[in-house]
C-alpha cells in the first residue's frame, strides 16, 4: 500500500512542495528503487539472524522513517525520507513471504496462504489511492504516511505472539561484497533507464546503465564462486522460476505505473475530489481480488503456462481499453478498464508468486521470497520511473511547445506537471485559466494514453514469453514441489 498511497497525494504535494517534475518522481519510486537494491540482502539477512526478529526490526524502522516522511518540510527531505522507508521495508518484505512459506508444509494450506498473501500484496497497491482519498478528505498530505505507525505497532505486538521463529540452521558467512554488489547492479540501471526515459539517450543514462550491468556481471560472479552466495543462480536454469520472476516483474511495472497515472488522472482531468476518487476505485480492489480467487481455483488443473498467459492478456486487455479514456469519458470506463487491469494481475501474480516459492528448497525461503519480492519492487519502481516520465515528458512537449496567451508566466510551473497546472489555474483569470487547464487536460490525457499503449504491449509480449518458458511445467508438477 505505502508504494501506491502516494497516488493521491501527488497533486497535493505538488502544490505544497512545489517539487521539480524530476523530484516528483524521485519521491513516488526512490521507495520501490531502495527495495528493490535491498531485498536480496536482507532476505538473506533473515536467513542468518531469523525471519520474525527482521520483521520486528523492519517495523520499527519502518514506523520511524513514516514519521519523518509525514512532516517532510521539503521536496528533498521528503525524498531522503521515502529512501528510509525503502530501506525498511526491505527488511519486512521478504521476512512475510518466508515465513509463511515454513508455516505450511501442507501443498493445498500452502497454495491458499501464498494466495491469501498475493492479494494482499496486490490488493494493497490497489486500495492505496482509495486509503488516500479517504484521508485526504479530511486531513493533511502527510496522513498518508502516519496511517503506516498504528499498523507497525500492532505487528510488534502481534508477531512475537502469533509467530515462530524461522531461520536457515546452515547460513553460513554473509555476503557483504555481494550485497554491496547487488545495490551498485541495480540502482545506477534504474537512474539510467528513467533519465533515458526523461532526456532521451545521452551519455550519462548510458554510461549509468553500463556501469549496472557491470556490476550486475561482477555479482553473478560473485554467486557462482563465493562461499554462502545470497542466491543460488543456479535457480534461474529453471525456465518456470526464471520465467516467474521475469512476469512478476513486468506485471508489477504495468501496473504500479498506470496507478500513479491513474489516479492523478481522476483528481485532475475528471476532477473528482479525494474521497470521491476513492471509492470510484473500489471495484480495482474487487478484481484484484476475483483474480486472486480465480488462479487459486484453477491452478490445481490448468497448466501454469495458460493460467499465467491467459492473465497476463487479461491484463493488457485492460491496458488497451484505458488507452480509450478521454478528457470527456465517464469514469466508468476508465474502472472498467481498470478493473480488468487488476483482474489479470491478480491471476497473474498469486500463479508466479507460487512459482518461484516451490522451486526453492525451504532453507532458503528467505532468499527466494526475496527475489519474488525483489522482481516486484524493481517492476514496480521501473513502472512508476518509466512510464510516469513518459508520460510527464509528453505532457511537458504539448505544454511548452504552444505556451497560452496570457499564462506565460504561469505556463513554466504549469508545464511541469498537471497538479501545478490546476494549482496555478487557480490564480488567473477565468477566460486564461479555463485554456489553461484545457490544454494541459489535453496534454495529460495523451501521456496517459501512450503510457497506456505501452503498458499493454509490454504485458502481451510477456504472456507470450511466459507461454514458452512455462510451457513444459505442468500442475501436477507444482503440486509436488510443493511437497
Amino acid at each position: 500500500m505505502d508504494l501506491s498511497v502516494l497516488f493521491m497525494a501527488s497533486p497535493w504535494i505538488s502544490a505544497d512542495l512545489a517539487p521539480t517534475a524530476g523530484q516528483q518522481l524521485w519521491i513516488m519510486d526512490i521507495y520501490g528503487f531502495m527495495m528493490a537494491g535491498l531485498l536480496m540482502t536482507m532476505g538473506t539477512v533473515g536467513d542468518r539472524i531469523g525471519r520474525r526478529k527482521l520483521l520486528l526490526i523492519g517495523a520499527v524502522a519502518f514506523g520511524t522513517a513514516s514519521t519523518l516522511a509525514a512532516f517532510a518540510s521539503s521536496a528533498e527531505m521528503l525524498i531522503a525520507a521515502r529512501a528510509l522507508l525503502g530501506l525498511g521495508g526491505a527488511t519486512l518484505a521478504p521476512s512475510t513471504l518466508s515465513l509463511i512459506r515454513g508455516m505450511f508444509d501442507d501443498e493445498n494450506q500452502r497454495r491458499t496462504a501464498v494466495g491469501i498473501w498475493t492479494g494482499a500484496f496486490t490488493g494493497g497497491i490497489a486500495i492505496g489511492p482509495i486509503i488516500g482519498g479517504l484521508l485526504l478528505e479530511h486531513f493533511h498530505w502527510g496522513s498518508v504516511f502516519l496511517i503506516n505507525v498504528p499498523v507497525m505497532i500492532l505487528l510488534l505486538i502481534a508477531a512475537p505472539l502469533t509467530i515462530r521463529e524461522a531461520r536457515d540452521p546452515n547460513p553460513g558467512r554473509f555476503d557483504l561484497l555481494g550485497a554491496a554488489l547487488s545495490l551498485a547492479a541495480i540502482l545506477p540501471v534504474i537512474y539510467g533507464i528513467k533519465k533515458m526515459a526523461e532526456n532521451g539517450t545521452d551519455p550519462t543514462s548510458v554510461a549509468a546503465i553500463v556501469v549496472g550491468v557491470v556490476f550486475a556481471a561482477l555479482f553473478l560472479v560473485r554467486q557462482r564462486t563465493a562461499a554462502s552466495p545470497m542466491i543460488d543462480v543456479h535457480l534461474f536454469a529453471s525456465p518456470s522460476f526464471s520465467g516467474s520472476i521475469i512476469a512478476n516483474a513486468i506485471v508489477v511495472f504495468a501496473t504500479a505505473g498506470m496507478g500513479l497515472l491513474s489516479a492523478t488522472f481522476m483528481q485532475t482531468v475528471l476532477g473528482f475530489a479525494p474521497f470521491a476518487a476513492a471509492l470510484w476505485m473500489l471495484p480495482t480492489v474487487a478484481g484484484s481480488f476475483l483474480g486472486v480467487a480465480v488462479a487459486s481455483l484453477l491452478a490445481r488443473t490448468v497448466r501454469p503456462a495458460l493460467l499465467v498467459s491467459i492473465g497476463l492478456l487479461v491484463a493488457a486487455g485492460g491496458f488497451a481499453a484505458v488507452s480509450l479514456v478521454t478528457p470527456d469519458s465517464p469514469v466508468g470506463l476508465l474502472i472498467a478498464a481498470y478493473s480488468t487491469l487488476t483482474l489479470g494481475v491478480g491471476m497473474t501474480a498469486t500463479m508466479v508468486t507460487s512459482l518461484v516459492l516451490t522451486t526453492a528448497p525451504p532453507e532458503k525461503a528467505g532468499a527466494a521470497s526475496a527475489l519474488a519480492e525483489t522482481s516486484s519492487e524493481f517492476g514496480g519502481a521501473l513502472g512508476i520511473a518509466t512510464l510516469g516520465t513518459l508520460a510527464g515528458t509528453l505532457y511537458r512537449g504539448t505544454m511548452t511547445a504552444d505556451p497560452v496567451p496570457g499564462a506565460e508566466e504561469a505556463g513554466a510551473a504549469a508545464a511541469d506537471t498537471i497538479g501545478a497546472a490546476v494549482a496555478t489555474a487557480k490564480a488567473l483569470p477565468s477566460e486564461v485559466a479555463d485554456r489553461l487547464l484545457h490544454q494541459a487536460f489535453d496534454a495529460y490525457t495523451n501521456g496517459f494514453s501512450v503510457a497506456a499503449i505501452v503498458g499493454a504491449t509490454v504485458l502481451a509480449l510477456a504472456a507470450i514469453g511466459a507461454g514458452l518458458t512455462l510451457r513444459n511445467v505442468t500442475a501436477q508438477q507444482i503440486s509436488k514441489a510443493e511437497e
